[in-house]
């Protein structure tokens, strides 16, 4: 660290830089839908072992302080950041995200090949 550079500066780097964000910083992010109105926050996201890429954001959702809330996998593609908001856009509704595939803390599914192609064709994508 260089005497301009500030201790700020050197934490935000290891978390988030242009392209990258660490997952701890992904966790707690807010959702948004089109209109503005937030839907609920990331929990967390599934990421494919092999390939490394992200598949699923689970949405939080519902409930009080994260008690009886429901969890609803997002096809990563859905997600759009929005700088402005310091969040994620989605173009769903609530109508149609109270409706999508979910499941509860004490009920989580099996994320294999039938379920992934479950949730992407909800949402009108292809899963591969």
């Amino acid at each position: 660290m260089t005497d301009t550079e500030s201790t700020a500066d050197t934490e935000i780097a290891t978390d988030e830089t242009d392209t990258l964000i660490a997952s701890n910083k992904v966790e707690g992010t807010a959702v948004y839908d089109e209109d503005g109105e937030k839907l609920g926050s990331i929990y967390n996201f599934m990421v494919d072992k092999f390939s490394g890429q992200v598949e699923y954001a689970v949405l939080q959702f519902g409930g009080v302080f994260g008690l009886g809330s429901d969890y609803y996998p997002l096809p990563w593609e859905k997600l759009s950041y929005d700088t402005d908001q310091g969040g994620y856009v989605v173009d769903i509704d609530k109508e149609t995200l109270e409706a999508a595939p979910r499941y509860t803390a004490e009920e989580p599914p099996a994320f294999d090949q039938a379920y992934g192609e479950r949730i992407y064709g909800y949402y009108g994508l292809t899963y591969s």
